[in-house]
């Protein structure tokens, strides 16, 4: 998962500049993503999820031993920008509800990324994802994304990097 769980830190850190929606509003008179979605922070993001996962493919075959995951280039890809789509699909919904940036929203805001990632694997690459992605390994990422998002959102705002710490 770290080609997935790299992206969103790296947006916030590296983001800024053309918001993906232009500053629209969507017909109920709200944003459609916000100030926080912009292309250099999905571009960027993204680079260094696939980057993270290239760093893992070479650390596999350089470590056999180490038991990492058999991660492919697509898989990485998929993995990474499925992260940042789950989340811009998260901004919009949280836009729908009137909720403002840095608005709280339990559970969407940790799984959105797993949510994102998973649903693009299963459309490129099914066959990676029922290999690699076991129930133990579901479980395992259910219990430490929540963990991690909320470590990030904290060393984040401590970096001045959020305006909030969650």
């Amino acid at each position: 998962m770290l080609p997935a769980y790299v992206p969103n830190p790296v947006a916030a850190l590296c983001g800024g500049g053309t918001p993906i929606d232009f500053g629209k509003n969507y017909s109920d008179g709200n944003r459609i993503f916000g100030d926080g979605k912009t292309y250099r922070g999905l571009v960027i993001g993204i680079l260094a999820g696939i980057i993270t996962g290239l760093i893992l493919i070479w650390c596999a075959g350089q470590f056999p031993a180490a038991g990492l995951p058999g991660h492919t280039p697509l898989s990485i890809t998929l993995l990474a920008t499925g992260a940042l789509l789950g989340d811009l699909v998260k901004s919009f919904f949280k836009r729908r509800f009137g909720k403002e940036r840095g608005t709280k929203w339990p559970v969407a805001d940790q799984y959105d990324l797993v949510a994102g990632a998973f649903l693009l694997l299963l459309i490129g690459d099914p066959a990676w994802l029922f290999t690699m992605v076991t129930l133990p390994v579901f479980l395992i990422i259910l219990i430490i994304t929540p963990v991690l998002h909320r470590a990030t959102n904290i060393i984040g705002y401590i970096l001045k990097v959020k305006e909030v710490p969650w």
